[in-house]
């Protein structure tokens, strides 16, 4: 029999998040050897990575940094909650988001294909999270921002890492606000900063909705007109960012807050793991 102890089998587990059987399988077939058990699972782990591909990655985390006039944000996601409070995973995503913030890459392709500081691609590095961790792992969102930054990561649950992410892009320097407006948009989840930012179609379908439904609702036909472009303003205010009421003093929409606060929002990017 192998030489290791229940203590060898949890070390393993917690480095690797591999199944309690697979790690004890590891230490048999390595006589005990903690380092090579660690990687006849990354071996296994990466003959089994193309299996993987169809899973689910629900859980995860999301990670973000500010430096000087940039912020960063990316979505890593993965298929366990177990693997998403774990330190390796964790680990994984403050390198992914550092090499983010040097490579300054907008988008989910091409931050896969560009190369870190240990010359392997972001996307090799995730097949080898793949293998290590014993799940699918996958990035699903980035984002990159400059200017003044405003940022707030939000746990939703006390023992997981942040599951939403806010990075807003002011047009003059408001530390507090910028974290405020960022709070409101993790709460609110607005789609668009300014109304007229919302696409026609959008508004158009809102509309056929909104018919649809107050004729199902037996209103006269002679306030319909009326009912629908209420309902379909509401719908217009309830996506826009700028006329939402603010969260921290209802009494005012979150650009009469701006306006005060001499400042405004060009841009802002909202991730939530699973979203």
């Amino acid at each position: 029999m192998a030489n290791y102890s229940a203590g060898d089998v949890k070390r393993l587990r917690e480095a690797t998040a591999a199944g309690m059987l697979d790690c004890k399988k590891a230490l048999d077939e390595a006589d005990g050897d903690y380092d090579k058990a660690v990687d006849l699972i990354r071996v296994k782990g990466l003959k089994g990575v193309t299996k993987r591909e169809g899973r689910l990655t629900s859980n995860g985390l999301v990670v973000a940094k500010v430096a000087s006039d940039v912020g960063v944000m990316l979505e890593l996601n993965c298929e366990t909650d177990f693997v998403a409070k774990g330190e390796r995973f964790i680990a994984l995503g403050d390198e992914l988001v550092e090499h983010l913030l040097a490579s300054k890459t907008g988008t989910v392709e091409a931050f896969l294909a560009s190369t870190m500081s240990n010359g392997k691609t972001v996307q090799s590095v995730i097949d080898e999270g793949n293998a290590t961790l014993g799940e699918k792992i996958e990035i699903r969102n980035v984002a990159v921002v400059s200017g003044p930054v405003g940022l707030y990561l939000h746990k939703t649950s006390p023992d997981l890492p942040p599951q939403v992410g806010v990075l807003v892009s002011l047009a003059s320097a408001a530390a507090e606000i910028g974290k405020d407006v960022a709070q409101h948009i993790a709460a609110f989840a607005p789609k668009f900063v300014h109304r007229d930012d919302v696409p026609a179609d959008l508004i158009e379908n809102e509309r056929r909705i909104a018919e649809e439904t107050a004729r199902e609702e037996g209103k006269p036909e002679a306030s319909l007109s009326k009912i629908v472009e209420g309902r379909v303003t509401g719908f217009v205010k309830e996506v826009s960012l700028l006329e939402q009421a603010f969260a921290k003093d209802a009494k005012k929409t979150v650009k009469q807050i701006l306006d005060e606060a001499g400042t405004a929002v060009k841009a802002f990017h909202r991730f939530r793991v699973g979203q």
